[in-house]
């Protein structure tokens, strides 16, 4: 099954532009918990991390809103995106890359906005 995943234009705008931040703020072994982050309507919040294969990124979040939620990288002026959820308030999971990149955990609200509580950990691989 091939799966599309549809922006606002904003999102796609942005997605294109800024790519991933430039320093990665997620860091091994040291847990980001993050309270009531304000979401304004259509505004989208990341988080980043230099992964590679092996790598664990640990994730949870919640909304008081459904929001877009997807983990993604970019390749040339691709964007490539292994975990994208629509209309969510809430998920967590672990995130195994295939492929060393720059990957960003990106939440875009809706036209109500949004607030979200979320934590993330990154453990690494054995480093094969």
């Amino acid at each position: 099954m091939t799966r599309v995943r549809h922006f606002t234009i904003a999102g796609a705008a942005l997605l294109a532009l800024a790519g991933c931040a430039a320093t990665p703020a997620i860091e091994p072994g040291k847990p980001l918990e993050v309270r009531a982050h304000p979401l304004p309507p259509y505004e989208v919040h990341e988080e980043c991390a230099s992964l590679r294969p092996g790598d664990r990124l640990h994730y949870r979040f919640e909304s008081t809103a459904p929001l877009a939620f997807n983990i993604h990288y970019h390749e040339g002026k691709a964007v490539v995106m292994p975990v994208t959820r629509d209309r969510a308030t809430a998920d967590e999971g672990i995130f195994v890359p295939l492929t060393a990149h720059d990957y960003c955990l990106m939440w875009e609200a809706g036209a109500e906005g949004t607030t979200i509580d979320y934590s993330v950990r990154l453990t690494r691989g054995s480093g094969k």
